[in-house]
């Protein structure tokens, strides 16, 4: 590996932090004279222990204790990086229905199509109980509310709004480990992934993150056939060309891939945006009325832009969506001859929030049939 680029350092997601502070928390509200610098965590996901450092510990006036943590993602372009993340641990009622009762204070946004339930997810919960619960003494039952004091100044900065959360960030994630798909030495680490599979496959698809990774499995497509490119899309693809790939299915967020049809080939918020712009030019160019382009413009987000377009009319939606798949192929696929002299066809495949398919390319229906499992 390049020298300019050390091997990239991993750090933790949020629930480990979380879970680290409602650790030493609880042990100061068993045993006051026990307030740890750092605690261990086994991580459940991946089966290892991770040991965290407290920054602040103290019990509060009204019988329960706050620990504070600070976020440390590793080597990756984090908007959370150094964020505080409270935990406040108190005795449960007897009422009580769980032994372990997991709140979510001010900055843990709120799932709106989930009747407003805290966006706390189920690696974070069962990451909590399974720590918390060896540490609860008999009889007891324990309150336990995660607080992010900048966590709603952060969600505005995300596109959390459209995938349902308002109000603040998510407790995501299924691992502990927050690999560092940013850092710019994860890029030689994923080259060499994709020169393995292209030793092996003609045709790839290529995942920005997991939620692409996980459709495409349901979507029956074979799973070495998947590639993670994080942000880095243009760098990869360019590289399958080289490669001498014939073909790269891209499966993604249409918030992230609609970067791709304005010519924007690395995907990162702090890179570049304009995805708003992008999708008006999109209405634009299958002949929409410019009071729906000044509306899609307006939007706060692709997802809001969309429901725009649905709400005025879907066949138009429709339009729109396949001429921007399209046209993502257009410029990906000029963006790698630009780079190589190689040819490479590149077919899109987009989804929404709730993981539905809502466009696909002419070029994308035939490379899904050469990926699939036999």
């Amino acid at each position: 590996m390049d020298s300019a680029f050390p091997k990239p350092r991993s750090g933790y997601t949020l629930p480990v932090f979380a879970c680290a502070g409602a650790v030493a928390a609880l042990r100061c509200l068993v045993h006051e004279g026990d307030r740890p610098a750092t605690v261990t965590l086994d991580l459940l996901n991946p089966p290892q222990s991770a040991e965290i450092p407290i920054n602040q510990l103290a019990p509060l006036p009204d019988g329960s204790v706050l620990a504070i943590t600070h976020s440390d993602p590793g080597d990756n372009l984090d908007l959370t990086r150094h964020t505080p993340l409270w935990s406040v641990v108190a005795w449960g009622g007897d009422d009580q229905p769980e032994p372990i009762q997991l709140e979510g204070g001010e900055g843990i946004g709120r799932q709106v199509d989930r009747e407003n339930a805290p966006a706390i997810y189920r690696y974070a919960r069962d990451l909590i109980t399974h720590n918390l619960t060896p540490l609860l003494p008999e009889g007891k039952t324990l309150r336990v509310t995660i607080i992010l004091p900048e966590g709603r100044a952060l969600g505005d900065r995300t596109s959390n709004a459209a995938f349902g959360v308002v109000d603040g960030l998510s407790l995501l994630g299924t691992s502990g480990i927050s690999a560092p798909l940013s850092a710019p030495g994860q890029l030689d680490q994923s080259r060499a992934i994709l020169q393995a599979k292209a030793a092996q496959y003609p045709h790839l698809v290529f995942c920005l993150g997991e939620n692409g990774l996980d459709l495409a499995i349901k979507l029956g497509i074979e799973g070495d056939r998947r590639v993670k490119t994080a942000n880095w899309l243009g760098p990869m693809l360019v590289e399958a060309g080289q490669l001498g790939v014939a073909g790269v299915l891209l499966l993604g967020y249409h918030g992230k891939l609609v970067k791709l049809a304005g010519g924007i080939f690395h995907t990162h918020h702090h890179v570049a945006d304009g995805r708003q712009e992008i999708l008006a030019a999109c209405c634009t160019a299958v002949g929409a009325e410019l009071p729906v382009i000044q509306s899609v413009l307006g939007a706060k987000t692709v997802e809001a832009g969309l429901e725009i377009l649905r709400q005025q009319d879907e066949p138009l939606a429709q339009r729109v969506y396949q001429h921007m798949v399209d046209r993502i192929d257009e410029r990906a696929a000029a963006y790698v001859y630009a780079h190589t002299a190689q040819p490479l066809t590149v077919g899109t495949m987009v989804f929404d929030r709730q993981r539905q398919i809502v466009a696909q390319s002419h070029l994308a229906k035939d490379l899904f049939d050469q990926v699939l499992v036999d």
